[in-house]
């Protein structure tokens, strides 16, 4: 089995929904605050994580950080499930998670982002930028050797 056929499509589906579904959570699409299951359930919550990351930042700074991070995890999640700029995405998406990993490890301690998958998305998301062609994907379109 070729890591540009079957494999990559899931290693993009799994880490675009992996980018999707935090973001939703923290917009309340899952239930409020408290709800079984829910980590944020709103912004207020999230701002709150995204502050105890970056204790060195005001809760304005923390919530814009907080925002570009989120908007960049859309941005990714989508362009990954559809297999769009893909090699461009995942190096992103590594960079994105790699950066998470260590306001982890300085705020909560060494073992934090290894209680999560967190390398696991920086991993993923250097895999995705090594490879080529991607089969069934925007990406894909026009090129005979996917």
């Amino acid at each position: 089995m070729k890591a540009t056929g079957f494999p990559q499509l899931f290693l993009r589906i799994a880490l675009g929904a992996g980018f999707l579904l935090p973001v939703m959570d923290r917009l309340g699409f899952f239930g409020g605050p408290g709800t079984t299951g829910v980590a944020w359930g709103d912004w207020p919550h999230f701002v709150d994580y995204s502050q105890t990351l970056m204790p060195f930042l005001s809760r304005q700074v923390a919530s814009l950080m907080g925002g570009a991070a989120t908007f960049a995890e859309i941005v990714f999640g989508i362009c990954l499930v559809l297999g769009f700029r893909t090699k461009l995405m995942g190096a992103g998406a590594a960079l994105l998670t790699f950066v998470f990993a260590l306001f982890m490890m300085t705020s909560l301690g060494l073992s934090a982002p290894f209680d999560y998958p967190v390398f696991v998305f920086t991993g993923g998301g250097l895999v995705l930028a090594g490879l080529d062609p991607f089969k069934w994907s925007i990406d894909s379109l026009g090129d005979k050797r996917a």
